[in-house]
């Protein structure tokens, strides 16, 4: 429960500090990686939509909240934290490691990037949602990110593969109509192909020795 309260805590204060900086890109600065308790919205570099979700339920498959991609960079819903793992956190601040396993926590609702073996609306692949409560779920919420260099460079387009079932993090185009018209189906993806590549893009970096919230780590 204390875990909880903090979690929301840590949530609406980054929401304040993105409003109060709602400009701050990866250029801004001096830091070359992405780490460990950032803000950050992710890229599709294929089909420039950034992934996003609302407090929207799929109305098939497993009914939890669904997650898309969006053609604007400036919906707040597509905020997300970089996190670890429940029983192995990462430092707050610290570079996240090419292979590392994550946890991608959606800042707006506290649900984790997550999958499993449902099949997704549009394209019949593996359908990804948000899942738990107050950035806290299952073992089918972690991630590998895999790159080629040491660190996940800011710059640099990486994949994320679901440490779970083995799914890429995909797009492939396909739109929803009502109630969310127009934004893109994400899904797992078996193969690593050009559907799977994203680039952190907009968001605050947490460097190690900032503590905009008064919280180390989730």
């Amino acid at each position: 429960m204390e875990m909880g309260r903090a979690v929301r805590m840590l949530l609406n204060s980054v929401l304040v500090l993105l409003v109060l900086c709602s400009d701050c890109e990866a250029r801004d600065s001096d830091l070359s990686y992405v780490t460990c308790g950032s803000l950050v919205k992710l890229l599709n570099t294929k089909h420039h939509v950034r992934l996003h979700s609302h407090d929207v339920k799929y109305g098939s498959g497993s009914g939890q909240q669904s997650v898309t991609g969006v053609d604007n960079a400036d919906d707040a819903n597509s905020y997300w934290q970089i996190r670890g793992k429940p029983e192995r956190p990462c430092q707050r601040g610290v570079a996240i490691r090419c292979g590392q396993a994550i946890r991608i926590t959606h800042m707006k609702t506290g649900r984790n990037l997550h999958t499993h073996h449902f099949s997704s609306p549009l394209s019949n692949n593996q359908e990804v949602s948000a899942f738990g409560e107050n950035g806290e779920g299952d073992d089918l919420d972690v991630w590998t990110v895999q790159c080629d260099s040491d660190y996940w460079e800011r710059e640099e387009a990486v994949r994320f593969k679901h440490v779970g079932t083995d799914v890429y993090l995909s797009v492939t185009g396909e739109q929803y109509n009502h109630p969310i018209r127009g934004q893109r189906e994400i899904h797992g993806m078996r193969s690593a192909n050009q559907h799977n590549w994203w680039r952190s893009m907009e968001g605050v970096f947490i460097q190690p020795s900032q503590d905009p919230v008064g919280h180390d780590e989730l």
